[in-house]
């Protein structure tokens, strides 16, 4: 894809800095010769930015922008959903860790009961339909690098729909002028109507959060509010890429690899019968070939021919030996670059259960930074919708010290991969057994002991704290002893009793 972009860029970058080289020293030496020099002084006032449209215009120098040009991003936006849907070690490189992340569903919840009623409406919502989009939302994440959710608000109920905006539908991510790692606007490419829109990126916080030159500029964007979201992506200027990116050009190579090693296989399947003539003029020989061409033997016929003639069957050799070693090589190639192990692509080789654990223990760490990222967008888009509920209802921003619980709301997604409980138990066992001898001998609080015991259960899903756990058993130890202290007066009073009347 961009290799031979990038040679011929070179190219003309190396042939632009020569040329460039020759102009200044030509004007520098027309300018020693002929020019006296000349001294110039800063006009009064004169400060960095003199206008506010700043960010509009290229920079001469110290241009940090290390984004795609508009001609490569928009080839990226072809590139990749085609190699999703033809190439199959690029399907399974998007969507093996799509499974990982959401085969078994995602859980969103808030502690408040209302502000959960309002949380399930939008993501039941038959326009936003989460269950079904979030699988498309985070494929596509991973396909364009960077996701565009336009957001639609009643205002008088405070009820949020989502809509989609195609990446390739974005001529321009608008960056803060002052903070180049956050993004401010979204301009999009002229629509089918004519019409191009300009939506401010969403931040859940009031617009005092930004300097007021970044408020003016937002005050332009007044064709809505969008999400958006991205990964692979720099912090200054961050547009994202694809998680195919790198490996497209790789990709694509393989694809004809493994086309060639087809069209050589069923090659090798041909053959051609070899017929020698003893002592046969060229005449002779003309005329033969003439008769076989039009009678040629079928499969299963039998060929009968004097001593004169001999026929041997010729089949091609093309030498197919390093045809699995090469394909090894690109493969481990392009599946190293997206941190998976080859295992995952039918090449099991010498892998055993313990290598292939700890083969894969770099991609789960890759893709828990993803189910992070995934966690965050849905944290944003819950916390617009309780923001825009509670604006709906009480007419101004909420405050995050006071309505915290419109900020914490909890995604819940699912665990990876299933754990092997049985060392933890074991472990467990062990671990209890000896921290209660510990804390016998004096060695340890028992606070201390229950921390100890509370990072072996935190393997098994348990999460316990040494606290509040304490408190409940002190307790429940006090309530067992009164317990045991109230029945052994009333058999202490009984045994007295019978006694008596035996007297």
């Amino acid at each position: 894809m961009f290799g031979s972009e990038k040679r011929k860029a070179k190219r003309d970058a190396e042939f632009a800095a020569k040329i460039a080289a020759i102009v200044t020293e030509a004007i520098a030496g027309n300018t020693a010769a002929n020019e006296s020099p000349t001294t110039y002084k800063e006009a009064a006032g004169a400060t960095a930015g003199i206008d506010a449209d700043d960010h509009l215009y290229s920079k001469l120098s110290g241009d940090s922008n290390r984004n795609l040009s508009g001609p490569t991003r928009a080839r990226m936006n072809k590139i990749a959903p085609y190699l999703w849907q033809s190439n199959m070690i690029a399907n399974r490189i998007i969507e093996l860790p799509l499974a990982y992340l959401l085969a078994e569903g995602v859980k969103v919840t808030n502690d408040d009961e209302d502000y959960q009623a309002v949380i399930d409406a939008f993501w039941t919502h038959p326009i936003n339909n989460m269950a079904i989009k979030l699988e498309k939302k985070v494929r596509e994440l991973a396909i364009f690098g960077e996701q565009f959710y336009p957001a639609f608000v009643n205002p008088l109920s405070g009820e949020v729909q989502l809509s989609y905006l195609d990446p390739a539908h974005v001529e321009e991510v608008i960056y803060d002028p002052r903070n180049p790692e956050q993004p401010v606007g979204v301009k999009t490419k002229r629509m089918t109507n004519g019409r191009q829109y300009i939506y401010k990126v969403i931040i859940n916080g009031p617009e005092s959060v930004f300097t007021k030159q970044t408020q003016r500029l937002r005050e332009g964007f007044n064709d809505g509010e969008i999400f958006y979201f991205s990964i692979n992506s720099f912090c200054a200027y961050g547009r994202g890429n694809s998680d195919l990116t790198a490996q497209c050009d790789f990709l694509d190579l393989y694809d004809d690899f493994i086309f060639g090693e087809g069209d050589r296989a069923e090659n090798s399947r041909a053959f051609v019968w070899d017929v020698t003539l003893k002592g046969a003029d060229q005449n002779k020989v003309n005329e033969r070939a003439s008769q076989i061409e039009s009678n040629p033997p079928r499969p299963g016929s039998v060929n009968v021919h004097n001593d004169s003639e001999a026929w041997k069957a010729e089949s091609p050799n093309l030498g197919t030996g390093d045809t699995e070693a090469l394909a090894k090589l690109f493969r481990n190639h392009m599946l190293g670059g997206a941190t998976m192990p080859p295992s995952w692509f039918a090449d099991g080789g010498d892998v055993n259960r313990a290598n292939g654990e700890a083969m894969a223990e770099p991609t789960f760490k890759i893709l828990a930074m993803r189910q992070r990222y995934v966690i965050y967008m849905l944290k944003e888009m819950l916390t617009y919708v309780l923001r825009q509920y509670y604006l709906a209802m009480m007419g101004i921003e909420p405050d995050r010290s006071v309505e915290a619980a419109i900020f914490n709301s909890k995604v819940v997604m699912p665990e990876m991969t299933a754990k092997d409980i049985s060392r933890y138990a074991a472990a467990l066992q062990q671990v209890v057994v000896a921290v209660n001898l510990a804390i016998t001998q004096g060695l340890l609080t028992d606070e201390m002991g229950l921390l100890v015991i509370a990072a072996i259960a935190d393997r098994l899903g348990v999460e316990i704290d040494p606290e509040t756990e304490l408190a409940k058993v002190k307790v429940q130890r006090q309530a067992k002893a009164e317990a045991q202290t109230e029945q052994d007066n009333y058999q202490s009073t009984e045994l007295t009793g019978a006694d008596d009347d035996t007297e």
